[in-house]
């Protein structure tokens, strides 16, 4: 261990922890993940560590800056491209199930199980004994990338160097200034970012913790945003979008587009009390202004598109999708027999969906589907397409429990 400076290092020191030769490092540059760098070889005697960086769709700024970082600790990590993966299979999914946990799209949910099985299935190519990644013992991730971690290496040991010596957010940065480590955050907490919503901070802002506007990526507090209103029409095929405004695109194109479209206009900021894995309440941030458009624009093409009983059901499966993925059970077969209904659902949710976004709002204008059940000709008060006196004797047999309930009521009032 290095010279002992202060009574932090000496509590790094005293702490027993379990060793181990061959490390794969789930590194993205952060603050976690650079401090697991530094600690696997000065406390876990790691002689030989593999960082990897899985790219998800954060970004080339912040691959690069996670690169450059990785230089100044003396690693070289191994990058894993996954944004196609993360596009095509993840967040389609996520869309066709209306991705929600308690009014969040779910997004760093989904790509810490993606990370953790490259990284996992990686470890093993590379004949490691050890997964190393920088979670704290108070939030989600560390339930999330244990998961996957223990279903694709399963003899692999586990490391968390910031949950091993019991660390604060605080305490980190302290340590990361007495070790040498350079810190990039510019709030304290730091964010997440992925290409379907980015997270500010979570677990680390206060109750009336005010957030300047500076740190937003794409979304525009009022004061900033577009004075004039912008229309948008998205195209969806079998539940995931194809196209904006009539020009195909690939799905990851889309998003962020709409992401600078919808912010610019005040649209995707989320600030929530979740309740995490654990039970416990957390003030969390989010910026997702692709995700409200997209998820308010299929969620309205299923209700054109899908029967009663279909929507009424998919509604409580959306509800267990986005609680399974937030809990780490991408993979649990419950979770894959979930994603078998709801792309059965999809075969007919295709159209286009044109909404006008300004002042935060996303004012739907105009639905087109060639597999819309919506049918003015019969539904339509102006229309004369069945004999409405034919309704009156069923309704009088539909009505006949509500007789009876009224039979009890003077029963037992008397």
């Amino acid at each position: 261990m290095l010279a002992l400076k202060s009574k932090l290092l000496e509590k790094i020191d005293g702490t027993p922890v379990k060793t181990a030769k061959k490390v794969a490092l789930a590194y993205s540059g952060g603050l976690d993940s650079s401090l697991c760098a530094v600690l696997a070889k000065e406390k876990y005697h790691v002689q030989d560590l593999l960082p990897i960086t899985v790219d998800v769709g954060q970004g080339q700024e912040e691959m690069q800056a996670a690169i450059q970082k990785a230089n100044v600790l003396g690693i070289t990590p191994i990058v894993v491209d996954a944004k196609d993966e993360f596009a095509n299979v993840w967040l389609s999914k996520a869309i066709q199930a209306n991705s929600n946990y308690e009014g969040y799209p779910v997004s760093t949910s989904m790509t810490r199980q993606l990370i953790a099985s490259k990284i996992a299935s990686l470890a093993l190519k590379l004949g490691c004994d050890a997964i190393m990644e920088g979670s704290s013992g108070k939030g989600n991730d560390q339930y999330r990338m244990h998961n996957v971690f223990k279903l694709f290496a399963p003899k692999l040991d586990v490391l968390v160097p910031v949950r091993d010596f019991d660390l604060t957010r605080g305490e980190e940065e302290e340590l990361s200034k007495e070790l040498g480590i350079p810190i990039t955050e510019v709030m304290q907490g730091g964010d997440d970012k992925t290409m379907w919503c980015r997270s500010l901070a979570s677990g680390a802002i206060g109750l009336n913790q005010p957030i300047p506007d500076s740190a937003w990526l794409w979304w525009k507090a009022p004061s900033k945003a577009e004075s004039q209103p912008t229309q948008v029409a998205v195209t969806f095929e079998h539940g995931v979008p194809v196209a904006l405004d009539g020009k195909e695109l690939p799905l990851p194109q889309i998003v962020s587009q709409l992401n600078v479209i919808a912010g610019s206009h005040g649209i995707g900021k989320i600030d929530i009390f979740e309740d995490g894995i654990m039970g416990l309440k957390s003030r969390e941030l989010y910026e997702a202004p692709a995700a409200a458009v997209l998820l308010a624009l299929h969620h309205d093409l299923e209700q054109f598109c899908l029967t009663k009983e279909e929507l009424e059901f998919k509604s409580l499966v959306d509800q267990k999708w986005g609680y399974l993925v937030y809990h780490g059970s991408w993979f649990s077969p419950l979770k894959e027999a979930l994603d078998a209904f709801i792309q059965t659902t999809q075969a007919h949710v295709s159209g286009t969906e044109t909404a006008v976004l300004f002042h935060g709002t996303i004012d739907l204008e105009s639905r087109h589907s060639d597999h819309s059940l919506f049918f003015p000709e019969i539904r339509g008060l102006q229309s004369r397409s069945f004999n409405q006196q034919l309704c009156g004797p069923a309704a009088q047999i539909a009505g006949l429990p509500w007789e009876v309930l009224a039979k009890r009521m003077s029963k037992v009032a008397h």
